[in-house]
């Protein structure tokens, strides 16, 4: 089965590349509206609720998950198409490609006010004040972020878990974001966030890692990448989010975190990196690291699937 498992892993991969970002048949559009049906359903701001929210949903694609590697137990051949088809269903390399070039094309063109409109729909943070150099800071972040949270973080998960863990990673990525959408539902979605912490802790350091052994690929510095990552992120006070956002600032050789604006605050998030300010070239250059850190992330994950199978054979 580990065998089986590396190969669907490196497919689902490949598939993403090779289709594109469309939607039909990716998990996260399932996972968003029985996040939000479940939410609804749901008190608006108890504390118990964000258990119940995050419980629900990721418990659901954990057993679909479960169900889907069941009938591939015995058959290794179906079991890597399974395992394809769910790498595929939940990566999401090629949409942030797609969005992280749009948001590129937009800076160069000067069209801040479609550049603030993509990036709300893909971050958080208020858009609406950022001037061309914040929202090209606010872009690289994006894709430094994504580039774990959808590329990494459900490749490792596949490889140590199958399709339950990837369905069940990307779930809890889905929750942490449909929770945020309410502002009225800010102590239920504590539950999904410390959650979604802790799916993420190895996943951003392996992504951090990668960015620094990728940053070369694109014409950066994995030296800085390194320096970045093990000296800014000290201060950060979140244990996931500055790490590939460190990385990929040490990488392409410029300044990201400073002063950031949510929904819920102002947040003093300290500067990572000593290199200029970004621009719409270092967005560019951000979305060809992710593709290196996903087909890095796809390799690494197919290694991993296989350990299992190489520690039998060094027994034997």
């Amino acid at each position: 089965m580990s065998a089986a498992r590396a190969v669907g892993l490196l497919l689902g991969v490949m598939a993403d590349a090779m289709v594109g970002e469309s939607v039909r048949g990716r998990a996260d559009a399932t996972l968003t509206r029985v996040a939000r049906a479940v939410q609804r359903r749901v008190p608006a701001d108890h504390p118990v609720a964000g258990a119940v929210h995050v419980g629900a949903v990721a418990g659901a694609a954990v057993l679909a998950g479960v169900a889907v590697e069941r009938v591939g137990r015995t058959r290794p051949l179906l079991n890597a198409v399974t395992t394809a088809a769910g790498t595929w269903a939940v990566l999401g390399g090629a949409r942030l490609a797609t969005d992280g070039t749009a948001l590129a094309r937009q800076l160069e063109t000067g069209d801040v006010r479609a550049t603030r409109q993509t990036l709300a729909h893909w971050d958080p943070r208020c858009s609406d004040d950022l001037d061309a150099v914040a929202l090209a800071r606010a872009s690289v972040e994006a894709v430094a972020h994504n580039s774990s949270d959808t590329v990494v973080a459900p490749l490792l998960w596949g490889a140590v878990a199958g399709v339950p863990g990837l369905l069940g990673s990307r779930a809890v990525g889905v929750v942490r974001r449909t929770s945020g959408e309410r502002p009225d539902r800010r102590r239920s979605s504590a539950a999904s966030a410390h959650l979604d912490t802790v799916v993420n802790l190895l996943p951003t350091r392996l992504a951090a890692a990668l960015t620094v052994a990728g940053a070369p690929v694109v014409g950066g510095s994995a030296r800085a990448a390194w320096q970045a990552w093990r000296r800014d992120t000290v201060l950060h006070p979140h244990p996931n989010s500055g790490r590939v956002v460190a990385a990929y600032a040490g990488a392409l050789e410029v300044r990201l975190g400073g002063r950031t604006a949510y929904p819920d605050g102002v947040r003093e998030l300290p500067v990572l990196g000593d290199g200029r300010n970004p621009d719409a070239g270092h967005v560019t250059r951000a979305v060809e690291l992710s593709r290196v850190v996903g087909w890095l992330a796809g390799v690494t994950s197919a290694v991993v699937a296989l350990r299992p199978r190489l520690r039998r054979r060094r027994r034997g």
